[in-house]
């Protein structure tokens, strides 16, 4: 009797060890659960720009007001009979 007690002790000794600390084991689970929260939360934040970044695209292929506005404020260029005038303001005197 003494030896099936034995036994059995072991037994469930050694699946505890695998079921805690073994290979697929539920620490390893833990992490990665929480490693595919932070996936999860990274995807989000790129579909967020990936959507802004379509907007944009859909903008730019629609019409000419937004490669228009896109060219004035990113290469400063400016229409044919235009007068562009600068304005800089003074210096700060200390």
């Amino acid at each position: 009797m003494r030896l099936l007690v034995l036994l059995l002790l072991t037994l469930l000794a050694a699946l505890q060890h695998r079921l805690w600390l073994g290979q697929h084991s539920v620490m390893e689970y833990w992490a990665h659960k929480t490693e595919l929260a932070k996936m999860e939360q990274q995807n989000e934040v790129l579909a967020k720009r990936n959507k802004l970044l379509k907007a944009d695209v859909t903008d730019l292929q629609i019409g000419l007001d937004a490669i228009e506005e896109r060219a004035r404020n990113e290469l400063g260029l400016i229409r044919q009979d235009e007068v562009f005038f600068r304005i800089i303001s003074p210096l700060d005197k200390k």
